[in-house]
């Protein structure tokens, strides 16, 4: 039995994600985690319970450390930091573009992979 078109687009949206997630996980630099953003019904209440950091966030979420100015010199900050994990194909959501938007307003890491590059080139572009 062959499975959606969804499904497939789903499968390989998890693969990116682990490549990324396991790349970017020998940085030490760089800690990710990952935010399933969702709802299911409680199995004893039938009430939905949501999970996950908010609608439209991330698939990824964690920070970058970095050390700041010459008069904090050795002191470190993490920078929170966002990615929205898509195939080649994927689309952005409107809600996922917003959380982006927010995150980078913040001053925040934020952006789209496509691929463990692109992770990897969000991580290394600190916000200015």
């Amino acid at each position: 039995m062959q499975g959606s078109a969804h499904d497939h687009v789903a499968n390989a949206e998890t693969t990116l994600q682990q490549q990324i997630r396991l790349a970017l996980g020998t940085r030490p630099d760089a800690r990710l985690f990952r935010n399933q953003v969702g709802s299911l019904p409680d199995p004893r209440t039938g009430r939905l319970v949501t999970f996950g950091l908010a609608r439209g966030s991330a698939d990824l979420i964690g920070w970058r450390t970095v050390v700041i100015t010459r008069d904090m010199v050795g002191q470190r900050l993490a920078v929170f930091t966002s990615i929205e994990v898509k195939t080649p194909t994927g689309r952005v959501s409107p809600q996922q573009q917003a959380w982006l938007s927010v995150v980078q307003g913040a001053g925040g890491i934020a952006g789209i992979a496509r691929s463990v590059t692109d992770a990897q080139l969000l991580l290394s572009n600190l916000p200015t």
